[in-house]
């Protein structure tokens, strides 16, 4: 179930319901969920659910519902099982014949896209990019050409550099930078990829939990991907990955690390 993001008024009269009736809260920090539990007077039984110890929780969760109470899932703020090891132990329930069910509330993710001012028709999710400028640039090279808007997830520190990254490998996209949302100090920063590079740069790394959205790439651009990836499947049939890469490289035009990570993503695919 969905807890709040920053403002408690956004906490359902279902949500409060469920908690209220729930055996256990399962949580990433019970310290955090055990704070926003006191606020409504709450005194649920809590159980530490996180990355670190999902393994050996899960077990455990699923024989308490086995054995017929009813366990809230939670995160520290937002939707659960979306970036976290929720969706395991959803998957687990299922598998296990544990009926399953969900109540709806604040996800930063789709109301930072909401209010992004950016296309919404379609979107991809991409979550927390690496903290590695390398690696950063590969994931973002394997979907610089989906025709959707992106949403990541980001932190202040690693701000600046992640979107001049994005500049680099998607262009210079209109992009926004949602941080605090729902808090007093709420903000949204709107402009290219490079300008907000630029300000964050300049003003150092904001606080607070930040989502980045960027806009889907022109038509030609989709479209100029697409050719990429056709002249690098015929390529592949008659020559080696590396190979392959380089002849569509000089045709294209296209840097050969971007078409170099395509081409291998083709392969492994093959």
């Amino acid at each position: 179930m969905a807890t709040p993001i920053g403002n408690l008024g956004d906490m359902s009269q279902r949500a409060r319901d469920v908690l209220a009736a729930a055996a256990v809260v399962a949580c990433e920090d019970t310290r955090v969920t055990g704070s926003l539990l006191s606020k409504f007077g709450f005194k649920s039984a809590l159980a530490p659910y996180h990355e670190h110890n999902a393994e050996e929780m899960r077990p455990r969760l699923l024989a308490r519902m086995q054995a017929g109470e009813a366990v809230a899932l939670v995160s520290d703020a937002g939707t659960p099982a979306i970036s976290d090891p929720g969706y395991k132990l959803v998957r687990a329930c299922i598998e296990a014949g544990i009926a399953v069910t969900g109540v709806p509330g604040a996800n930063a993710a789709i109301l930072a896209l909401v209010i992004s001012g950016l296309p919404t028709d379609r979107f991809l999710f991409e979550g927390f990019l690496s903290a590695k400028s390398g690696a950063r640039k590969t994931a973002l090279q394997k979907i610089a050409a989906v025709p959707a808007s992106l949403i990541f997830y980001e932190t202040g520190p690693r701000l600046a550099d992640s979107l001049a990254d994005m500049a680099a490998v998607l262009g210079n996209r209109e992009a926004a930078v949602a941080r605090e949302l729902t808090k007093l100090f709420e903000e949204v920063r709107r402009g290219t990829l490079s300008e907000l590079a630029a300000a964050y740069e300049a003003s150092g790394a904001p606080k607070g939990e930040i989502v980045v959205i960027v806009a889907p790439p022109a038509e030609e651009e989709a479209a100029s991907a697409e050719s990429i990836e056709e002249m690098l499947s015929k390529a592949l049939a008659t020559m080696s990955v590396r190979d392959a890469a380089d002849a569509v490289a000089k045709a294209s035009g296209r840097p050969k690390r971007e078409v170099y990570t395509l081409a291998l993503s083709l392969s492994e695919k093959a």
